[in-house]
């Protein structure tokens, strides 16, 4: 009989999104891979597929029932291998799991970016980190996505192994730069002209992505850069206040709400920079994206930015109230060709050097590679 591996998440399309090629190796190693989250997605490389009403509310009483339903498969289906993510998955997943544990089931939890960080809101300390400290020896290899989580891990947790691995990985294959032909018959299909300087941001709207201050930023520009655009896509509940905002600064014809939309890869390659306000971030594959289609970053100042943009190598971060030097990076990205050619390609070459799928699912499966045989073989460097 094969072995079998479950992943477990919140929802089923952060697999969709994120773990393709991971659910992939597994297949190719001979094992059957089962995933339990909501929703009824159908996800390719999947044995068995388990709906369960995992809600993202903590207190949400349906949360009762996933786990009664989770701990069922786990002891039923005798998993050598669950690994977990999002902060309900990697609960429920975990506590679940405990009896499995003693029977020889390893147990690895991916943050995907902790809630309790430097510059966090203190009712997420109070919140989250007694959660995720409890469940951290339920938890045989917690891994991080960033150097800051990384750090607090090792210092915090007794979770016998801690490992950092460099995000989920970008096909660099799918995003990479277009040729300047390539370039302006993109634009023209979305409706831009070829001396437009595109500005993009890709993220729900809520107060902590921010998107104001890339509004604010873009009033500040618009005298000096007049044929700037703002391409935001996404929704949410701060929405209708940030066109407000761009209408009461006169920008409203110089700023695109896109919505939702599926074409984020298209978009992206079109753009001159990539505008990133979020004020917390884990691992921003919106960002690691754009840099694999050689697109300079400005960005507010958060452990993940921090991670990805190096001042003057690829972009800058700058502080989160520092909206007029905001808008003076932009300004040099685009009046300065040079600028923009040299911080594109040294972004791109981050994401290959460090960043790629490839490079990602080596150091996951190494870790995976740890457990598979049932035992637990010392794990070498992975970061």
């Amino acid at each position: 009989m094969p072995k079998k591996v479950l992943f477990c998440a919140t929802v089923d399309y952060h697999f969709q999104l994120f773990h393709l090629p991971y659910l992939k190796w597994f297949k190719e190693q001979g094992w059957e891979v089962h995933v339990a989250a909501n929703g009824n997605m159908t996800l390719p490389y999947v044995d068995v597929k388990y709906e369960i009403p995992i809600q993202r509310s903590p207190l949400a009483q349906k949360n009762i029932e996933a786990y009664k339903i989770l701990k069922h498969l786990i002891d039923k289906n005798q998993y050598q291998i669950v690994h977990c993510h999002t902060p309900m998955g990697g609960t429920l997943a975990r506590l679940a799991a405990r009896s499995a544990r003693k029977r020889g089931t390893k147990v690895i939890y991916t943050a995907h970016g902790f809630h309790f960080c430097k510059g966090a809101p203190l009712a997420n300390w109070f919140l989250y980190y007694p959660i995720e400290w409890k469940l951290a020896f339920y938890t045989d290899c917690l891994i991080t996505i960033n150097q800051e989580d990384y750090q607090l891990a090792q210092k915090r947790f007794k979770t016998k192994h801690i490992e950092h691995v460099h995000g989920v990985g970008v096909d660099t294959d799918e995003f990479k730069p277009l040729s300047p032909v390539e370039k302006m018959k993109a634009r023209e299909s979305f409706g831009y002209k070829p001396n437009d300087f595109l500005l993009f941001y890709a993220a729900e709207f809520n107060k902590n992505k921010n998107q104001k201050l890339l509004i604010q930023a873009l009033a500040l520009l618009k005298k000096d850069v007049p044929k700037a655009r703002l391409l935001l896509a996404g929704e949410g509940c701060t929405w209708a206040e940030c066109k407000q905002l761009a209408k009461k600064l006169g920008v409203e014809n110089m700023v695109d709400f896109l919505g939702y939309r599926n074409d984020i890869k298209e978009i992206v390659s079109i753009c001159d920079a990539v505008a990133a306000s979020s004020l917390r971030e884990g691992l921003p594959v919106n960002i690691m994206e754009a840099m694999a289609c050689s697109t300079p970053v400005v960005a507010i100042d958060n452990r993940g930015h921090r991670e990805l943009v190096k001042d003057n190598v690829n972009g800058w971060v700058l502080p989160k109230n520092e909206v007029i030097e905001f808008s003076k990076k932009l300004k040099l990205i685009a009046e300065i060709e040079d600028v923009k050619e040299k911080l594109g390609a040294n972004a791109r070459n981050m994401i290959l050097n460090k960043y790629s799928t490839n490079r990602v699912i080596k150091q996951n499966s190494r870790i995976y590679q740890t457990y598979m045989d049932g035992g637990e073989r010392k794990l070498w460097a992975v970061r």
